[in-house]
């Protein structure tokens, strides 16, 4: 008896530091959609970190389901504080022309908008399909629950993306 309770507790053990980790470090997405082609496509498994909330420009993240009612993958184009706008396919940042490396199809014209200091402006890379800040506004920080560069499936693609 003391012997079998002594295995059960191992496992759980083990299972409660699993939990752990998925529930505090790191934990699995799955892509959605086409919002984020070529740079993601449907089905790709990637690995969130939980731990890391200093995002950076063009840093591809999942945001909560606050924000559209499940769980969206998009990129970082607008941080906390900045202004940010469109005009003829052109975004700009604090009037600024910015070098979009990750824009797939032409960008829809959006009016300014000054983003307050908890904000980030999201944008899909796949712009002509994807529903971002254009459409549901800039998302607050607590709404992000971590950034992904790492696809671990299919297989065959596995490693870091940008």
């Amino acid at each position: 008896m003391k012997n079998a309770l002594k295995e059960i507790s191992s496992y759980l053990i083990i299972i409660v530091i699993v939990l752990l980790i998925k529930s505090f470090i790191f934990t699995l997405v799955r892509v959605n959609g086409s919002s984020m082609d070529k740079t993601l496509h449907e089905g790709n498994i990637m690995i969130l970190n939980l731990l890391d909330h200093s995002f950076e420009r063009e840093d591809i993240i999942v945001a909560d389901k606050s924000v559209e009612g499940s769980l969206i993958i998009k990129r970082i184009i607008g941080l906390p504080n900045e202004k940010i706008f469109c005009k003829d396919g052109i975004i700009y940042i604090n009037d600024v022309k910015y070098d979009d490396p990750y824009a797939n199809g032409e960008t829809a014209d959006f009016d300014e908008i000054t983003l307050k200091e908890d904000e980030y402006f999201l944008l899909g890379d796949n712009r002509v399909v994807s529903l971002d800040s254009r459409y549901f506004g800039p998302v607050p920080k607590k709404a992000i629950m971590g950034s992904t560069n790492i696809i671990v499936f299919p297989f065959k693609k596995i490693g870091k993306v940008k």
